[in-house]
């Protein structure tokens, strides 16, 4: 594993993960989320965005977390070697989103853009709730371009994770 997607609904551990991961096997760690928002939860523009991921993508290794297939996507899965799809039901994506608000209300994670507080955010809590009907398909159609020597490492519970972390090749 040298460059590794890591995707799947808000709250289902992607950080994390992607983070771990990323320290595991020695590469530097790209929070989509990171590129794309600016302070006060203000959108990048397409074009910056875009520039952004690609320069990103075009880098020798990386762990990327996000989804954000529209831009930058194929490039992305051309590059990568690796995609990890986080496919956990929605009450758990859900209830860790939650809790981290809880937890972290008002700061801003290290896998955030600087100037985005962790906040409560109906319309947020609703992407989510409804990613398995709306975001998943697309995901879905997205993976079914990856060749025949990019690996797709599905999760659909928490104890596979340690299982990838433990199987990850140390560079």
């Amino acid at each position: 594993m040298q460059r590794v997607l890591v995707m799947g609904c808000s709250g289902s551990g992607k950080s994390t993960l992607g983070q771990a991961l990323a320290r595991q096997i020695g590469v530097p760690y790209v929070s989509l989320d990171a590129l794309y928002w600016q302070p006060g939860w203000k959108p990048s523009d397409d074009a910056t965005f875009d520039s952004k991921v690609a320069a990103e993508a075009a880098k020798p290794t990386w762990v990327i977390d996000g989804n954000y297939v529209r831009h930058a996507g194929e490039l992305r899965r051309a590059r990568a070697d690796t995609v990890i799809w986080l496919d956990l039901p929605r009450w758990i994506c859900l209830f860790r989103v939650l809790s981290r608000i809880a937890r972290t209300y008002g700061t801003v994670r290290s896998d955030m853009a600087a100037g985005c507080p962790e906040q409560f955010d109906l319309e947020f809590l609703h992407y989510i709730w409804t990613f398995r009907t709306r975001q998943r398909p697309r995901l879905l159609s997205y993976f079914a371009g990856l060749r025949e020597d990019q690996r797709l490492i599905t999760i659909r519970q928490n104890c596979d994770v340690s299982a990838v972390l433990t199987q990850a090749e140390v560079r």
